[in-house]
């Protein structure tokens, strides 16, 4: 869930406005956070945060705003910790006259000198500058002074924000681990907000206190407020692995949903909207749901490609490879048109919406039946379910049914054939939100796996070289990720040269590629190669490594428990045949154990045996992920199944010289 709080219409209440910091001093560390050498719960961590506090609350003393402070201090125990250093903050904004303002900065770092004595240097407040970052968004930057292996590094800021309907929420855990994170959040009593808790560990303080008739609403009318603390206590440092949704989803956080509020006349405003309103606002949105009505646009430009074909599938694929080929995308994603479809159209540019939104107007136009999905991309984090927010979006593609199934489809991607989103997208659930009915939720899953086959065929010559053919076939995102390689080069030659370049032993002598252009086939490369293996085969024995192509030579799980899903978008399914002929001369004196391994629950396995038939030796490799999602409580078996592949894979051929 997103940490925001909905103050909207809050602006007509003055509201109560103080803050402390706690039992927390500014510049006071303990002498035993200077002697601290290591954190003995992290003996691995680079660096700590030893204390940090922060408060929001609502400030009237010039106009309405929300104010947030935050003071942090942080022990710096090697040079892999300086980063932390280096503080960037961010702060929103609508427009050059809408924008929060950072103020009240000041940091400090305590460091030993080359004597073991500590000294001290001040930020200098001219040292803080802002970043444009985006449209949305400025980054207030600054280095801490003198930052060294043993510092303490403490700084403190304040933000006042016009945006009073965003309250802050506080995100207790990050990459490196915490001593003890407080957060302090002052409400009136009138405000009825949802607030919860993300996140695998427990709160260690959450205490609150009523103020007496701290809230003045005008006109005589007064409330209590609450003032609520929240806390933990050692928290652990959030690694991140590879095959992972937002940290953000994961985080252990809270956040805030105001629900509703009472008004000083005693009227209660319900203000968590249902899915209802929210149907209703985008249908009328001129950039959304005004858009996806301009059918008609489409219907004279696609008459000549569809007239003639009865068939609604086809009819759908003819339009989608027709339009995802139209348009080029300018890489800025969200729900709502920025050009509208049909300038989009016309000037062959948009958006995501503008591109996705024309496409299911589109596929209207010839009569099927196509909606809109809402979406938030793996990076953007999990949609909030339980109270609709629009602005948990980030991204729309199209959804069409035809004969009882569904295809996704996204016309950003050239290279994406009809019905395979890209793994940005498989993200949880999406809301299809359709001109005619209700909006519902949506899995979104791959509706294919990640599959590639290798076919070795390698001679061993008498001048030490490896000759023969090597293939590859590639389907479903695995072809996809070959074909945006591909595209990257200038030809295929080009892309030929930089595989040489990954494979520095291996010499291309020819190649054949094909249905680079053809999305709905496997991507087919067959290369004829020499490997320059040995000088010569003088020796007594020879090594052979038969793991030539997509060897996994470190296994990508390396926690001790992780708890948060393995979530890699897709299933895959990796096949390896070789076959290998070598002299005359030799015979095998060892070779891999043939080896078989599957995970619980029917999520995959590992098969990989080699035969020997004369001087033929064969082998086949199996690596199956059957599921796109791993569970926490599957995380050992998939990382002890990734270090058997990695042994196995270390294992050599022995050929040894026949003296006979």
């Amino acid at each position: 869930m997103k940490a925001f709080l909905y103050l909207i219409l809050a602006a007509l209440f003055p509201l109560f406005s103080y803050a402390q910091d706690g039992d927390f001093t500014f510049a006071k560390p303990t002498q035993a956070e200077f002697d601290m050498l290591r954190y003995a719960k992290d003996t691995t961590a680079d660096a700590v945060v030893l204390r940090e506090f922060g408060t929001a609350y609502i400030s009237t003393s010039v106009g309405l705003s929300l104010i947030f402070e935050h003071h942090v201090r942080i022990k710096i125990f090697n040079e892999k910790g300086l980063n932390h250093g280096n503080i960037s903050i961010a702060l929103r904004k609508n427009n050059a006259n809408v924008f929060e303002k950072i103020s009240d900065v000041e940091g400090i770092t305590f460091y030993p000198d080359e004597q073991g004595l500590i000294r001290t240097a001040s930020l200098d407040p001219k040292q803080v500058f802002k970043e444009n970052k985006s449209k949305y968004r400025d980054l207030a930057k600054f280095a801490m002074p003198n930052v060294r292996k043993g510092s303490i590094i403490e700084y403190k800021y304040r933000i006042e924000s016009p945006f009073i309907y965003q309250f802050w929420g506080w995100q207790f855990q990050s990459d490196i681990p915490k001593i003890y994170s407080e957060y302090l959040a002052r409400i009136p009593a009138v405000f009825n907000y949802n607030v919860s808790l993300r996140g695998p560990y427990k709160l260690t303080k959450n205490s609150g206190k009523v103020e007496r008739e701290c809230y003045n609403g005008g006109g005589g009318f007064k409330a209590d407020c609450s003032a609520m603390t929240y806390a933990m206590a050692d928290v652990p440092a959030f690694i991140e692995e590879d095959n992972m949704t937002s940290a953000q989803n994961f985080l252990s956080a809270m956040s805030f949903e105001l629900s509703d509020y009472v008004d000083p006349y005693g009227v209660k405003h319900k203000v968590t909207q249902e899915w209802s309103s929210i149907d209703r606002e985008l249908k009328t949105n001129e950039d959304f749901g005004s858009q996806l009505k301009k059918k008609d646009f489409f219907k004279e430009k696609l008459a000549s490609l569809t007239a003639a074909i009865p068939d609604p599938l086809q009819k759908a694929k003819t339009i989608y490879q027709y339009l995802h080929q139209w348009y080029k995308w300018d890489h800025i994603i969200g729900i709502y048109a920025e050009y509208g479809v049909k300038k989009a159209y016309e000037t062959h540019t948009g958006n995501v919406a503008d591109i996705n939104i024309g496409l299911t107007a589109a596929l209207l136009s010839a009569g099927l039946d196509a909606e809109v999905v809402l979406l938030s991309t793996r990076d953007n984090g999990f949609v909030n379910k339980l109270f609709p927010v629009t602005s948990d979006f980030n991204y729309v593609v199209s959804k069409v049914n035809i004969n009882g199934e569904s295809y996704l489809l996204d016309a950003t991607e050239p290279l994406l054939p009809f019905g395979l989103l890209p793994i940005r997208c498989i993200n949880d659930q999406g809301r299809v939100m359709s001109l005619s009915k209700p909006s519902y939720w949506i899995d979104l899953k791959a509706s294919q796996k990640d599959t590639k086959t290798y076919s070795v065929q390698l001679a061993l010559n008498d001048n030490g070289t490896l000759s023969g053919k090597i293939s590859f076939i590639s389907s479903g995102y695995a072809a996809y990720n070959k074909r945006t390689a591909m595209k990257k080069s200038s030809s295929l030659d080009e892309y030929v040269e930089k595989l040489e370049e990954k494979w520095p032993k291996m010499k291309i002598l020819k190649f054949d590629i094909s249905n680079v252009d053809s999305l709905e086939k496997p991507v087919t490369e067959v290369y004829d190669v020499e490997i320059k293996a040995y000088d010569d085969l003088k020796k007594d024995r020879i090594f052979l490594n038969p793991f030539l192509l997509d060897r996994t030579s470190e296994n990508p799980f390396k926690l001790a428990e992780r708890l948060y899903p393995v979530d890699m978008g897709a299933a895959s399914e990796t096949r390896v045949l070789m076959q290998l002929n070598f002299p005359a001369g030799f015979e095998v004196q060892s070779k891999p154990e043939a080896i078989g391994l599957a995970l619980p629950n029917k999520g995959g396995k590992f098969m990989m045996q080699v035969n020997q038939d004369d001087n033929v030796l064969s082998l086949y490799q199996l690596t199956q992920l059957d599921k796109s999602i791993y569970q926490p409580e599957e995380y050992l078996f998939l990382k002890e199944l990734f270090n058997k592949i990695v042994l196995t894979q270390k294992s050599d051929i022995v050929l040894k010289k026949n003296i006979h």
